[in-house]
């Protein structure tokens, strides 16, 4: 057996192992924790602390920023989904009887609810730069529930989360750079 079908069967392994903590008591909680639109008050919340401090013009830099970050973390998912094409464990025979699973369809490396939330996480605590980080508390955690529900629901395998929150990190740093190189470059203070 080559390493990565060794890797891809612990993978399926810690799936089944994680997802079957589940009961329906908790689904519901779970779809929740899921669903994009749950975490619109948190995000205005945030954008609002953000935006508190700066001009009309870092606002809007700042809100293009945000933009263009969800949209390259959104487009790199896909582009990772449809070049991998690795089923999502609710729709993978031999996985699927082993589950507790939502209804689902398509592919799912890697997550895209994983990558988004680390992104807009890692861009939040760097741009409110809080004592001591303290939000970090607060969105770190926040966003290894929103990857953990993934695997609760059987939507996604939990090295599809990993790597989607690697990713999120990584996409996060890179548009918060972006948007203070912009900030230095066209707002004048």
């Amino acid at each position: 057996m080559q390493i990565i079908d060794q890797i891809l069967e612990l993978d399926k392994d810690l799936l089944v192992y994680l997802n079957n903590f589940g009961s329906p008591t908790w689904d519901s909680f779970w779809l929740v924790v899921t669903n994009k639109l749950t975490y619109i008050p948190l995000y205005v919340f945030l954008l609002y602390l953000m935006c508190k401090n700066l001009s009309k013009k870092a606002i809007l830099i700042l809100v293009l920023s945000l933009a263009a970050m969800i949209t390259f973390t959104d487009q790199i998912t896909n582009l990772f989904k449809f070049g991998f094409e690795r089923l999502r464990p609710c729709a993978q025979d031999g996985v699927l009887g082993l589950i507790r699973q939502s209804e689902c369809w398509g592919y799912g490396f890697f997550s895209g609810h994983s990558s988004n939330t680390m992104a807009v996480a890692v861009f939040t605590i760097l741009m409110l730069k809080l004592p001591n980080r303290k939000l970090i508390y607060l969105m770190l955690p926040w966003s290894i529930v929103v990857g953990y529900s993934r695997i609760y629901l059987g939507l996604h395998y939990p090295l599809d989360v990993l790597c989607g929150l690697t990713f999120g990190v990584f996409s996060g740093f890179l548009f918060y750079t972006l948007f203070k190189y912009l900030e230095r470059r066209l707002v004048v203070v």
